[in-house]
C-alpha cells in the first residue's frame, strides 16, 4: 500500500515561481535606469578632467604669450595631438571631441562634445571659459 507521504512531490508551485519572476522584474526595472545614469555620469568625468587640463595649460600659455592659443583647433581620439602646442594630449580612448572655440588676448572658450554617451540622440556638451567656469550646456545624463 501507498502511504500518504510517499506521493508527496517536492518542488515549487507555479504561483511561487511567478511571484519570484515578478519580484525580479520589479528590481530590474528599478536598478537598470539607475545603473545607466551612473555609467553616463562616470563617462562625463573624462570631459571634466580634460577641459580643466586644457584650461590650466591655456593659462600658462597666456602668461607667456599674452594671448590664448589655437582658436578653431580640434582634438579627439583620432587626432590626439591637436593640442600638443600647449602640452595636452587627448587619450586614444577618449569618447569626447574637444574644440577651442574662442581664443584671443582676453577670451577663451573650449568645448567638449560627445554624441555617443548612451543610446539616445542627445549630444553631451561641456564648456570651460577664461574664468575656469565649467558648464554643461547639454546634459545627456539627465535626458
Amino acid at each position: 500500500m501507498f502511504s500518504k507521504f510517499h506521493n508527496r512531490q517536492k518542488g515549487f508551485t507555479l504561483i511561487e515561481l511567478m511571484i519570484v519572476v515578478v519580484i525580479i522584474g520589479i528590481l530590474a526595472a528599478l536598478a537598470i535606469p539607475r545603473f545607466m545614469t551612473a555609467t553616463t555620469k562616470s563617462k562625463q568625468s573624462e570631459v571634466k578632467g580634460i577641459l580643466k587640463q586644457i584650461y590650466t595649460m591655456q593659462r600658462t600659455y597666456r602668461q607667456q604669450n599674452n594671448q590664448y592659443w589655437g582658436q578653431g583647433t580640434v582634438a579627439n581620439a583620432g587626432a590626439p595631438n591637436g593640442f600638443q602646442a600647449i602640452g595636452v594630449e587627448i587619450p586614444t580612448s577618449a569618447i569626447y571631441s574637444y574644440t577651442i572655440t574662442t581664443a584671443d588676448a582676453t577670451n577663451l572658450l573650449v568645448t567638449g562634445t560627445c554624441g555617443i554617451l548612451d543610446d539616445d540622440a542627445t549630444v553631451d556638451t561641456w564648456t570651460i571659459d577664461n574664468a575656469g567656469v565649467l558648464t554643461c550646456t547639454s546634459d545627456d545624463a539627465t535626458s
